[in-house]
């Protein structure tokens, strides 16, 4: 299994480092509100000078992929390193090197709709972050809530301020 892993990391990056760009399903909640569970991404190549902070990176490290918001940019120009965390996540990962780095998301799709990637969370973001970095019960019950919404109001499901 772990080979495999590690083999979906090094085709992903071979993918993007040939063609420019990927779609790819996400599956984890680290990145609730901004990304769901089952919403289709689309990753361009990106090297780690050319990310900014705010922006959401797809990095792959010890046989797994990760998508994360870049909080910082620190090292020398040669030799620059992102630090990153899941928006619902309370601390950052280690730092990411250039080599693990695959790209920058461009697009987010959740069902039909496509979706601004946002550079930033707004206040009611922030605020849905707080609550749910102390509970993965108030995380699912937040995406059974935001599932529900969207079958009743289908309009306001993407709709960010």
């Amino acid at each position: 299994m772990e080979m495999a892993n590690k083999l979906r990391c090094d085709l992903t990056a071979e993918v993007v480092g040939t063609f420019g760009e990927i779609r790819l399903r996400v599956f984890g909640t680290s990145m609730v509100p901004s990304i769901f569970p089952g919403d289709l991404i689309s990753v361009e190549r990106a090297v780690v000078s050319e990310v900014s902070s705010g922006e959401i990176v797809l990095y792959a490290r010890e046989g797994r992929m990760f998508v994360h918001r870049v909080v910082a940019c620190t090292g020398s120009a040669e030799h620059s390193l992102l630090i990153v965390r899941g928006d619902r996540l309370r601390h950052n990962d280690p730092p990411v090197s250039f080599p693990e780095l695959i790209g920058r998301v461009t697009r987010i799709e959740r069902g039909p709709s496509k979706i601004p990637v946002p550079s930033c969370l707004n206040l009611a973001e922030q605020a849905i972050c707080r609550l749910l970095r102390f509970s993965d019960r108030a995380t699912y019950f937040y995406l059974y809530l935001a599932s529900r919404w969207s079958k009743f109001f289908p309009w306001r499901a993407v709709c960010r301020p």
